[in-house]
Parts: structure tokens; sequence; C-alpha cells
């Protein structure tokens, strides 16, 4: 492989890193107000179309950070975002290796596997048809350890490729303005 693409590979597999600390931060904010439970209640939040339908609790908790928590929408929204940039970009880096890094395979499935665990968590209708039949407390389960499975992958793919190839300040730089420009585009 060129040196070229190496260096374009372990960009990647940084932004990879920087945006998977944003899915990270805005998780922990967001699992702060969620209940991973299919306990039914009424809803009585602020979105008045929905107040007295009966719901899950999980499904309540995700519409109460849309509607009643400062900013909760926001963070729904750039979780989502973060976390499909994070599987495109994990195919990007699969790609540049020309998939023959285990740890690019194990980042695409773990993301796909924390994907579908979010999904299923909420419990909303696709959840509840598509992914129907299994506790949500299963779906936030797989979420939370296919992250925590995720970011020790990307660790130790980063710290690998550090060692053969060491950062320099100006791809520290570089990496975290592509990754904001990223982040930023319409």
């Amino acid at each position: 492989m060129t040196e070229r693409v190496e260096r374009a590979r372990q960009l990647v597999g940084e932004m990879l890193i920087y945006c998977f600390a944003v899915v990270l931060a805005t998780g922990a904010f967001l699992a702060l107000h969620y209940a991973p439970s299919g306990e039914e209640v009424f809803y009585d939040g602020g979105y008045e179309p929905l107040r007295g339908v009966p719901m899950s609790a999980a499904y309540q908790s995700a519409l109460e950070i849309s509607f009643d928590v400062r900013g909760g929408l926001l963070l729904r929204q750039l979780h989502l975002s973060s976390t499909t940039l994070l599987l495109l970009g994990t195919v990007v880096w699969a790609m540049l290796g020309h998939f023959r890094y285990a740890p690019a395979w194990l980042g695409l499935g773990l993301t796909v596997a924390g994907m579908l665990g979010g999904y299923g968590s909420v419990d909303d209708l696709f959840a509840g048809t598509a992914l129907g039949g299994v506790p949500i407390v299963v779906w936030y389960g797989l979420h939370l350890l296919a992250a925590l499975t995720l970011i020790v992958s990307l660790v130790v793919a980063s710290r690998r490729e550090a060692a053969r190839r060491p950062r320099t300040p100006g791809f520290v730089a570089l990496t975290l303005a592509l990754t904001l420009l990223v982040f930023l585009w319409p």
C-alpha cells in the first residue's frame, strides 16, 4: 500500500476517534434522561397531541428528551448524525485498508450493532415493528456494550497506527479541522 493511502487511512482512523468522542459525550447526556424500561406509562410531557397516550417508559423518556429537556432534541440529532458519520467513516477506513484489517471489520460490526441497539432502545414504532419482541433493556445493553467495545477497538487500532507512524501536531490539527468540517457541513 502506498504511503499516501496509509496516511489517509490513519487520518480517517483519527477522525473516527473524534467522531466517537462526540457520540460518547452526547450519549452520556442522553443516558441521564433516558429510562430503559418497557413499563407502560401514560405520556404527560410537553407534546400536546400525545398527552394521555399509553406508551413505554423508554419512549416517553425519548419524547421528554426531545420536547422538554433544554437542548435535548439537538443532542439526540447530534448523537444520531455522529453515529451515522461513524458508520460511513468506518466503511471508508475499511476500504482504504482494502478490508484487510480486523479492527475495520470489528468497528463496522460494532457500529451497526450499536445503532440497532440504540434504535431498539427508543421503543418507537420502528423498533416495535421491525425489531419487536426483544425487551428494551436488552437493546439498551447491546447499545452500551457495542459502544464500550468499539471505543476499545478504536483506541487499540489508533495506538498501533501511531506506533508505526507517529502523529505530528500538524496531523492532529488537520484531523480536528476535518472532523469539525464534517460536523458543520450543511
